[in-house]
């Protein structure tokens, strides 16, 4: 845990989440304003927190699982063929399967949508680069359990969580507060196909 690199990139990765109003914070707002209450704005972000953190830790528990059994070029070889494969269904079928969650659901039911929508776009899978190497430096078993593998993959998605949540309140406050949501019928940068790259990118990185 001495390397700082891989935590940066963590973190990276979850203020990239974060700035996606795809991933929770336009949810946020448009409940706020739907219902007139700043409270409801940052009540909401704590189910879309959790469902985004339990994705993720979803992804990252079983890639440490199955590197304790599998050799990590086969898993980096496998990660990276997961990756294209995600990134050319997201940019063929990705738009044709939103999660449409109305506006009078309740906590349980935004944190469920959250859970979706971070799977959907394989917030978890990215992660994939840092997590292998980061949590699996060691090959046998007894090794990597030795090296705290557990308490390194908690922390892996508490950094990255801690981010995404950091940013996605920030934006949301923001908007909320200050800019309103007409800035988007301005123009918004389309972060879907920077996703879509960013997925295929990180798996040719992993095979090759």
């Amino acid at each position: 845990m001495t390397n700082i690199s891989p935590w940066l990139v963590l973190a990276g990765l979850g203020a990239f989440h974060g700035i996606n109003p795809a991933m929770g914070w336009l949810f946020a707002v448009g409940l706020g304003l739907n219902r007139h209450s700043r409270r409801v704005v940052w009540l909401s972000l704590i189910p879309i927190a959790v469902g985004h953190t339990v994705s993720i830790a979803m992804v990252v528990a079983a890639v440490v699982t199955l590197g304790l059994i599998v050799d990590p070029r086969i898993l980096n070889l496998a990660a990276g063929a997961m990756l294209l494969g995600w990134a050319l269904y997201y940019a063929l079928y990705g738009h044709r399967h939103r999660v449409r969650v109305g506006m009078r659901t309740g906590l349980v039911g935004l944190g469920l949508w959250s859970f979706m929508m971070a799977t959907a776009h394989g917030a978890g899978l990215m992660l994939l680069p840092v997590v292998i190497p980061l949590c699996l430096s060691a090959s046998p078993s007894h090794e990597l359990l030795a090296a705290g593998s557990l308490p390194i993959s908690l922390a892996a998605v508490a950094v990255h969580a801690g981010a995404t949540l950091a940013v996605t309140a920030a934006v949301a406050g923001i908007v909320y507060e200050w800019a309103g949501l007409a800035f988007l019928r301005r123009g918004w940068i389309n972060l879907d196909l920077i996703w879509t790259a960013a997925l295929a990118a990180t798996g040719l990185f992993l095979i090759l």
